[in-house]
This record gives structure tokens, C-alpha cells and sequence, in this order.
């Protein structure tokens, strides 16, 4: 597990304090995972118990487990900074690792519900992942509606409602207009599902369920970055396949009421 994942878990139990803890210590995590608690205090401008009580609020017993977490992070991080094969692999898993299979039960059952299922990706690779998901979710008669580009997206907006299921999808999760939208539709009530790598983002924060992939960044010459979104269309796979199982689930379910109304004995 990631920093990323305990702040997203834990975000609503942080106050204006502990967001700029969290910051400085995001901004300098080499610095933070070797300073003592009074150190970190004096940087930040608060007290030492402000600092335990905000390792505290993200799950930590204390600074020390918080520190050591810091600590594993880093190692994790340096284990595969030049194996790009096994960078891939372990994003993978921890991709794995991330999927609640109680949540994605959730998730597939508002699908189901849902009256229509709007889907919105930020960019090219995000619109195609929305694309496909439509494209796999038709083999059962489930239709998806694409929302392309921002204009289009304004335009809908208005009409989705509480009935209604609104998927996004963004790398970063950090879309300037999925915020002000995902903010409304928190404050409505409508289901909402967030699709982003691991990471604190406010498009997590605003959606009721998170789907996450693990990507971690390829530094490569001139200052070039990679970050891989295969992983999206991975999750759109492992989402269809839950969604099989629960309505297969369902439909044994009905079965067995059905016999046991007409008091037909099932083995």
C-alpha cells in the first residue's frame, strides 16, 4: 500500500492542518523518512502532538510505524527503479491487490440498477477505455452511453440523474471540470465511479466507489516520463467479468425463489 491510498482512505478525517503535513512531507519525502518528530514539528510549524495525531487519523499507531512505512515506500521504490520489466509486473499486482471484490459487487448491482450508465474519459486513452467498456458491457445488453469531449459532457451533464450511474475515468484524477461536475452529483446523490491510477486525487475524493490502477513513472532521458494506462483496460476486463458472476448470481437466486414458491425441491 501506498501513501497515495492511506491519505485517499483516510482523507475526510484530516483538517486544514494535517492537508499541509500532508503536503510538505508529499514535497519532501526523502527528507521526512529519516527527521525526528520534533523536526518535522518545527518544518511544518505546528505542535509535535499535532503531528502524532495526524500519523494517528491516517491508521498509524504513532511517527515511528509511520516512519518505517516511509522507509518501506522508498525501498519498494528503489527495488525496481531500472527493472522496467518487473516495474510492470509489480504494478500489476498491486493493481490486483487494490480490487475489492465486496466493492466491485457494489459497483456491478448500480450497474445493473441504473437506468442509464454514462461514461467519461479525460483524454484519447481514457475516451478508448470508455469506448471498449461500452463495446464489452453490449454482449449482455447492458448500454453504455460515451460522453466525448468537454462540450458534450456540459451539455449532459444536466440530465443525469439520481437513476442514473456516471463512470469517469482520468489518470491523474485531477480534472479541473470532473471536480466542479463529481461535486455536484456528490451533493444530488448520484452514484458515482471514479477510474484513476492510485494516487490522492479529488476525483476520488468526490466519488462514492474507486477503481484504481497502479502506474508508477518511467523516468527516461530529457526529462521524459512514462506512466502506462494498459491497466485501464485490464480493470474494464475484471469489472465485465465480476458483472457475469453477479448476474449469474442473481439469476440463481430468482431460479431458487421461483421453485421454492411452486415448492419444487432444489438439491
Amino acid at each position: 500500500m501506498r501513501l497515495e491510498e492511506v491519505v485517499n482512505n483516510n482523507y475526510s478525517k484530516l483538517n486544514e492542518n494535517d492537508l499541509y503535513i500532508l503536503k510538505f512531507i508529499c514535497s519532501n519525502k526523502k527528507k521526512c523518512r529519516n527527521i525526528s518528530i520534533n523536526d518535522l514539528a518545527d518544518n511544518c510549524n505546528v505542535s509535535r502532538t499535532t503531528i502524532l495525531r495526524f500519523t494517528q487519523k491516517l491508521g498509524f499507531k504513532g511517527y515511528s510505524e509511520f516512519k518505517v512505512f516511509l522507509r518501506w515506500e522508498e525501498q519498494e521504490e528503489e527495488n525496481t527503479e531500472e527493472d522496467y520489466v518487473s516495474k510492470f509486473y509489480l504494478d500489476l499486482e498491486e493493481t490486483r491487490r487494490h480490487l475489492d471484490n465486496k466493492k466491485l459487487s457494489e459497483i456491478c448491482e448500480l450497474i445493473q440498477n441504473a437506468d442509464r450508465v454514462f461514461v467519461y474519459g479525460t483524454g484519447m486513452t481514457q475516451t478508448a477505455v470508455a469506448k471498449e467498456m461500452q463495446r464489452t458491457f453490449l454482449i449482455v445488453s447492458k448500454y453504455f452511453y460515451v460522453i466525448e469531449g468537454e462540450t458534450e459532457l456540459k451539455t449532459v451533464v444536466s440530465d443525469i440523474t439520481d437513476k442514473d450511474v456516471f463512470i469517469a475515468i482520468s489518470l491523474s484524477g485531477n480534472n479541473e471540470l470532473l471536480k466542479g461536475i463529481t461535486t455536484i452529483f456528490k451533493m444530488n446523490r448520484i452514484n458515482t465511479i471514479s477510474m484513476t491510477k492510485f494516487s490522492d486525487n479529488i476525483l476520488a475524493r468526490n466519488c462514492k466507489y474507486n477503481l484504481y490502477i497502479s502506474t508508477a513513472k518511467i523516468n527516461l532521458d530529457k526529462g521524459r516520463v512514462h506512466e502506462t494506462t494498459a491497466f485501464f483496460f485490464l480493470l474494464v476486463d475484471v469489472l465485465f467479468r465480476q458483472y457475469l458472476t453477479y448476474i449469474k448470481t442473481q439469476s440463481m437466486t430468482i431460479e431458487e425463489e421461483n421453485n421454492e414458491e411452486k415448492g419444487i425441491e432444489t438439491d
